[in-house]
């Protein structure tokens, strides 16, 4: 499954990167992401890592989903990778995060792009409600950057 959103922010890129670059702020602002806390370190990490809690509710039914994600590219104020990376030597369902952040005008542009390599979220209702939580994301993301200029 694959979701892209775009966002154009009313701030500088330096302004809202600090929003996207570190997990344990979407919580704040995005409501499929339960929980964050920082992971332990291993010495193949690229970046930091954070345990993630994926949670999301259609009607009476909830899911979750426990991810350790790895930040594989830092580019400060212009993009930003997060990779799951667990370490009990099992394969695991590929998931990535990839945002990329450009100035347009007085604004910013920033393009998020999901990818996750299983089965488990790909039927379309699910796909659905994804999309209401970019969506409700999205608006909380421009409400919290409008506050901190």
């Amino acid at each position: 499954m694959d979701a892209n959103a775009v966002l154009l922010a009313p701030c500088e890129p330096a302004i809202l990167f600090p929003w996207v670059d570190d997990l344990s702020r979407f919580p704040q602002w995005m409501s499929l992401v339960h929980r964050v806390s920082p992971a332990d370190a291993a010495p193949a990490d690229p970046g930091p890592a954070w345990n993630v809690e994926l949670r999301g509710r259609i009607g009476p039914l909830a899911r979750s989903k426990r991810l350790r994600m790895v930040r594989s590219v830092n580019e400060p104020h212009h993009h930003v990778r997060f990779e799951r990376a667990e370490l009990d030597g099992r394969s695991h369902a590929a998931w990535t995060l990839d945002a990329t952040l450009a100035p347009e005008g007085s604004a910013t542009r920033l393009r998020v792009e999901l990818h996750y390599g299983g089965a488990l979220w790909t039927a379309g209702i699910l796909e659905r409600a994804l999309g209401d939580h970019i969506e409700a994301g999205r608006t909380r993301l421009s409400a919290l950057v409008a506050t901190t200029q």
